[in-house]
């Protein structure tokens, strides 16, 4: 099961509508559907919560070193409670994924995510599971970092809550860890098209 939620941001007020803060808007939503409350602890580096689900802590994380340092407040609460990398969720903005779309996914590259590479780095592994949530790209490389940067449009902002509020159903699976169930509703947009009954061919 998971254990650790971790959502990836940058603090303050003039980043907070931003596509890089996805990871923020999911944990804030995790929050509330838990009931639990997020306050800032310096141990961490981060905003935390603490809840109990079948009798089993549960943490959330929003860490407030900004971007590109995330890991270090990740791996200091992994640490001291004795959660393994397996048992960790980070939800972060995904650049390969349009508006709308959200993926799951266990291991694999940071992919030039920073919040993703200093995770790595202080977990020593690439053994987490991560929530990619759809923010689309701009189509030009160098105009990714003032992208994820920028408000998105607000279609693309409705698209985004609608697929963080998917991945906020499958929490129960996460916590039962039927990881298996959870990416099938996130990986499920859109709901099957119903099939155009054929026209009759008229009798001669």
């Amino acid at each position: 099961m998971i254990k650790l939620f971790v959502g990836l941001g940058n603090p303050g007020p003039e980043y907070e509508s931003t596509r890089h803060n996805a990871g923020f808007w999911w944990l804030d939503e995790v929050a509330r559907e838990l009931k639990a409350p997020l306050v800032m602890d310096k141990s961490y580096y981060g905003m935390v919560a603490r809840t109990s689900v079948n009798g089993q802590s549960v943490w959330l994380l929003k860490p407030q070193t900004f971007m590109n340092l995330c890991g270090k407040s990740v791996a200091a609460l992994a640490r001291f409670f004795k959660i393994s990398p397996q048992e960790i969720l980070v939800a972060h903005d995904e650049l390969d994924i349009v508006p709308g779309e959200a993926k799951l996914k266990l291991g694999g590259s940071h992919a030039g995510h920073n919040g993703l590479r200093d995770i790595h780095a202080q977990l020593g592994t690439d053994d987490y599971w991560r929530l990619r949530l759809g923010v689309g790209h701009p189509g030009i490389k160098s105009e990714v970092i003032h992208w994820v940067l920028k408000k998105p449009s607000l279609d693309h902002r409705i698209a985004i809550d609608q697929s963080i509020d998917r991945a906020v159903k499958a929490l129960p699976h996460f916590l039962s860890g039927d990881m298996d169930k959870a990416t099938m509703l996130i990986h499920t947009s859109k709901p099957p098209r119903p099939k155009v009954p054929k026209p009759e061919t008229p009798a001669l």
